[in-house]
């Protein structure tokens, strides 16, 4: 059985696998680019924990 484009479902075409064409191939590329996609992991606080320590006005 054929491996299958994921964006489209047409036929994988070698010079591009796992996608079917430059363009799917490139229209992923963009989701990853844009955050579209990402890899699970744990929450990141977005505050420092000791917010002195990352001021670099501060000496």
């Amino acid at each position: 059985m054929a491996a299958k484009c994921p964006l489209c479902g047409k036929p994988a075409a070698e010079r591009f696998k796992p996608f079917c064409s430059k363009r799917c191939a490139d229209l992923d590329l963009n989701q990853w680019f844009k955050g579209g996609y990402a890899i699970p992991g744990p929450p990141v606080d977005p505050t420092p924990s000791n917010p002195s320590e990352n001021d670099p006005d501060e000496d």
